[in-house]
């Protein structure tokens, strides 16, 4: 087969299922692992896909991925992506870490798969983590209190006095989105000196950020993403998201697909 009739029969099972994989086309059309990914950026470049970490997205699918609505809160379609990055952020901790973990989807995916033999302390502003984490014995838990809001989260000013009374090894956050130029940012002003107070008493700062969550912007900036040391995503990111990540010095970590591990 020609590579222009590899790249036609590439775009057509695009047309059809919307992805393919690198695996996809080595397997399907015989080529080597690099011949694949070569492919991918020729096509891209003609503008006739989106390239992802493990494959290429269809430019529609490829649009669709983008969040439009900048106040949506909660992608509750998707769960692999956000438990896949739940687990590499717990292979991160390491014994007696003091760590931060954020009142969102993936903190709460965390918390559940904390090992039993791994002892810690681990902060939060959740009263719906916290009483997650008190079921695990080798866990201390510190409650960063203040008001709560609805979602029985504190985000006000006491509990900003009591981060800063408190060093942190490790601060996963994540909000709703993030962007090479814009940086963290989110729907609601208030918790942006929370987040900036996280960072500021941290040793290290770890964004867990869904493909959903890349590349696009909320309504405020939280801060720049350099703050960020590490930045764990997943095997659908865009290329492009990562280069731009990785030229301003931030380690990017992409979680395991479950599926190509079974």
């Amino acid at each position: 087969m020609f590579i222009e009739e590899r790249h036609q029969a590439i775009l057509n099972w695009l047309a059809e299922k919307g992805s393919i994989t690198t695996q996809d086309i080595q397997t399907n059309f015989g080529v080597s692992y690099h011949s694949a990914k070569r492919d991918l950026r020729i096509l891209q470049e003609k503008g006739a896909l989106r390239r992802t970490h493990g494959g290429a997205l269809a430019i529609k699918q490829a649009a669709e991925t983008r969040p439009s609505n900048m106040t949506i809160r909660d992608f509750t379609h998707v769960r692999d992506n956000y438990l896949a990055i739940s687990k590499k952020a717990v292979s991160m901790i390491k014994d007696n870490d003091v760590i931060y973990i954020p009142s969102a989807t993936v903190g709460l995916f965390m918390a559940q798969n904390i090992p039993d033999n791994l002892t810690i302390r681990v902060a939060t502003n959740s009263i719906i983590l916290a009483e997650e984490l008190r079921k695990k014995e080798n866990i201390s838990v510190i409650m960063l209190g203040g008001e709560m809001d609805t979602k029985g989260n504190c985000y006000d000013a006491i509990a900003i006095e009591t981060i800063q009374k408190f060093y942190f090894d490790k601060c996963f956050i994540t909000s709703a989105c993030i962007s090479p130029t814009f940086g963290l940012s989110m729907q609601r002003t208030q918790a942006i000196s929370f987040w900036n107070a996280l960072i500021n008493n941290s040793k290290m700062t770890i964004g867990l950020y869904p493909k959903e969550k890349i590349g696009s912007r909320s309504i405020v900036s939280v801060c720049s993403c350099t703050r960020l040391n590490t930045l764990i995503t997943d095997w659908d990111v865009f290329e492009d998201d990562i280069s731009q990540f990785r030229d301003q010095g931030i380690t990017v970590i992409i979680a395991d697909n479950p599926q190509h591990n079974s």
